[in-house]
């Protein structure tokens, strides 16, 4: 049996933090090191936070189609792990990459932009090593708008992952939203 791990990461009129990206993704990340990757990463919010918990040994690739949020990531990694092993890549993480089998990938709030969401998966998937794990962070919402258009519920996760390849994902945590009404992290690990 699974075990579902769920707490608040903070009140629902607040705004998340630092702290509550490192707490949606840390029940997920067992260990330091390895070869990690963040899709669509956008302003590296989770990049950070995944340097947190990962460490400074581990590589990181941060990945995003717009150069100006990349320039951004990095100048925020300058100021809190000026250290780090994160190569910025400026790409379509739909489309093939050169990168090393992975230990894991985060992808937050990036495959609600997809309607068609299994192939993406698909796609993820063949960049992990056998066991390695993929992190969504997502809308608890199966019903978007212009700015979400795709969102994904927990439930919803449950049923697609395994069609995608993966072993049936745990439910990480859950944090309010004033946009949507919450957020989910949740985990599934290479089938």
């Amino acid at each position: 049996m699974t075990k579902n791990y769920s707490f608040v990461v903070r009140p629902p009129s607040s705004v998340m933090n630092h702290t509550d990206h490192v707490k949606l993704l840390r029940p997920a990340i067992a260990q330091q090191g390895g070869a990690w990757a963040d899709f669509g990463s956008g302003s590296g919010a989770f990049t950070l936070a995944l340097r947190e918990l990962v460490g400074a040994d581990a590589e990181i690739f941060s990945i995003d189609q717009d150069a100006g949020r990349l320039r951004e990531q990095e100048r925020a990694f300058q100021r809190m792990f000026p250290n780090s092993n994160v190569d910025f890549l400026r790409a379509d993480f739909t489309r093939e990459m050169r990168l090393p089998p992975l230990d894991g990938i985060v992808m937050a709030n990036a495959l609600h932009y997809f309607k068609d969401k299994q192939p993406v998966l698909e796609h993820a998937r063949g960049f992990l090593k056998p066991r390695g794990v993929l992190i969504l962070v997502e809308y608890n919402v199966d019903a978007g708008n212009m700015w979400v258009p795709h969102p994904l519920s927990f439930e919803t996760f449950q049923k697609l992952a395994p069609r995608a390849g993966f072993k049936e994902p745990r439910l990480l945590a859950r944090a309010p939203s004033n946009f949507l009404r919450e957020f989910y992290s949740a985990a599934a690990r290479n089938g």
